[in-house]
């Protein structure tokens, strides 16, 4: 059945209304939990001064979200702000020292390198450049397999011990960043180099040069925290001599950063009011709580992850796209999500995953075997960019058989009886029985990913409350609510298809 199919307008105010009672509902539980235990021992080192003109307390438990947007705040803006500052004063002397648009890769790298080198010192400049060699090296042999080999191993020099603390060790100096920005900068470096070596050798005749390799990789606002721009994007665009803009490009700049801008406030409100960060750690106290509350937890926790990724990409990707470049838009809403196939919190790394492992063995992904070589390639990556340990481990198995799990369900659903089961329904009637299974399917994305964010115990805890201790009446209840959800998400999908159609169909008519 089509992504066209429609439902009565009364049926889908019903969900409306029931989904947006169900998350206040919960909402008002965790804002409840969250007064009461404001004072507890075990929130004393995340639940820290926050309003207090309103006696307010403000949940601080996600070191990233402190040291982007709190912490170090002016300091990420400092090093931003002087990469557009840099290129711009380039940009407007270049016509009088004679360096064209075509040369603004070398502007940036000239300044990346520079910001690098204050920031982390020679010794670290001199460990990315090694690997940076290394990698190019085997670029020049132009063999995929061992391209991805190499890089696979390089990688792992950051990722296992003790070879990360030994390569540590090397960088001088000490401040409260250092090793973030040392296990960023040199993951991501190893990334871009895979990517670079890569399209080297898709490359017909001849090869890129290693000062494009460093281009590509000392571009400032993406060298330690992303997203990753294949290569193959990144040259096109930043030697293009064409500087023109769209109509009205800046103006959308403009529009997305304050957006984003909006998103930190109501961030920044929302952990006034909502632990949801800290309440999970605190196991004795998340037993007392209702279903609903950990329902609403779990959920809430997923959506802020998104809107975290969202914000610190969109802000990254507001100055690159200053510097004329197109970058990897932010992660599709988990609310959005209801199918393993779209999930994904760092939209460059599922394209890079996507390009380079997943498409490129998995084809078509029509094939059982070869889908389950494709995913567990996929996640095999995925686990080593991440870190190998059993959180990892376990995120990564469950998350690769739901990738696979859909395949299955999908080609059983083609065969008959199912098929023509659901070839004698109406469309409406399908899309409400898909809306059941994509239903589960949405609760199965959250356990699996939660389990991640939090802890284990904190998502057993939650899957065995919903669906072993709540049966029946929490886990129909919130499986209707999410239904609801489901059903809406469908609906915004149907009318985006329409306008795609009927503007494709507009030249044809003139």
């Amino acid at each position: 059945m089509g992504i066209k199919a429609a439902l009565p307008k009364f049926e889908l105010y019903l969900y409306t209304a029931v989904l947006g009672l169900a998350l206040a509902w919960a909402a008002s539980w965790i804002v409840e939990a969250s007064s009461e235990n404001v004072g507890r021992k075990t929130f004393k080192g995340s639940v820290q001064t926050g309003w207090t003109y309103f006696g307010r307390k403000m949940d601080v438990a996600d070191f990233e979200w402190v040291m982007w947007f709190t912490t170090f705040r002016n300091h990420i803006l400092f090093a931003l702000s002087g990469h557009v500052i840099f290129a711009k004063i380039c940009s407007l002397a270049s016509p009088k020292i004679g360096i064209g648009g075509q040369h603004r890769g070398m502007v940036y790298m000239v300044y990346g390198l520079t910001a690098v080198l204050i920031t982390m010192g020679w010794s670290f400049i001199s460990l990315i450049l090694a690997h940076c060699m290394m990698l190019y090296t085997v670029a020049l042999i132009k063999r995929k397999s061992l391209c991805i080999v190499a890089g696979l191993c390089s990688l792992a020099t950051f990722k296992l011990e003790p070879y990360g603390s030994w390569q540590a060790g090397f960088v001088t100096g000490s401040f409260e960043l250092q090793d973030i920005l040392f296990y960023g900068g040199c993951g991501f470096s190893i990334m871009r180099c895979m990517s670079f070596a890569l399209e080297n050798c898709e490359k017909k005749d001849g090869n890129y040069s290693f000062i494009d390799l460093l281009k590509y990789n000392f571009y400032l606002p993406f060298f330690y925290f992303g997203p990753i721009m294949t290569f193959d994007l990144f040259h096109v665009q930043a030697n293009n001599p064409n500087l023109t803009r769209k109509d009205r490009e800046l103006w959308d700049i403009t529009i997305k950063a304050l957006v984003h801008l909006g998103a930190i406030l109501m961030v920044d409100v929302f952990f006034h009011f909502l632990y949801i960060l800290t309440i999970p750690g605190d196991m004795k106290l998340v037993k007392q709580l209702s279903d609903w509350s950990l329902a609403g937890l779990a959920y809430s926790n997923l959506v802020y992850d998104w809107v975290k990724a969202a914000v610190m990409f969109g802000v990254i990707n507001t100055v690159s796209r200053l510097d004329h470049l197109d970058p990897p838009q932010p992660p599709k809403c988990i609310t959005m999500l209801y199918v393993f196939a779209e999930t994904h919190f760092d939209r460059g790394i599922n394209d890079w995953l996507c390009k380079y492992v997943y498409d490129y063995i998995g084809k078509d992904h029509d094939g059982i075997f070869r889908e389950l070589v494709a995913t567990f390639c996929t996640f095999f990556v995925t686990t080593l960019w991440l870190g190998p340990c059993e959180i990892v481990y376990i995120w990564s198995f469950f998350n690769c058989f739901g990738l696979n799990f859909e395949l299955w369900v999908a080609k059983l659903c083609s065969l008959p009886p199912f098929s023509t089961i659901e070839g004698v329904m109406s469309e409406a009637m399908s899309r409400r029985i898909r809306g059941v299974f994509n239903a589960m399917n949405f609760w199965q994305i959250i356990l699996y990913n939660v389990l991640a964010l939090n802890s284990l115990d904190f998502a057993k805890l939650v899957a065995k409350r919903l669906l072993v201790q709540g049966f029946p009446m929490s886990t129909l209840s919130v499986l209707f609510v999410t239904y609801c959800g489901v059903q809406l998400i469908k609906e915004r999908e149907r009318n985006l298809a329409l306008a795609e159609e009927a503007a494709a169909e507009k030249p044809k008519t003139e």
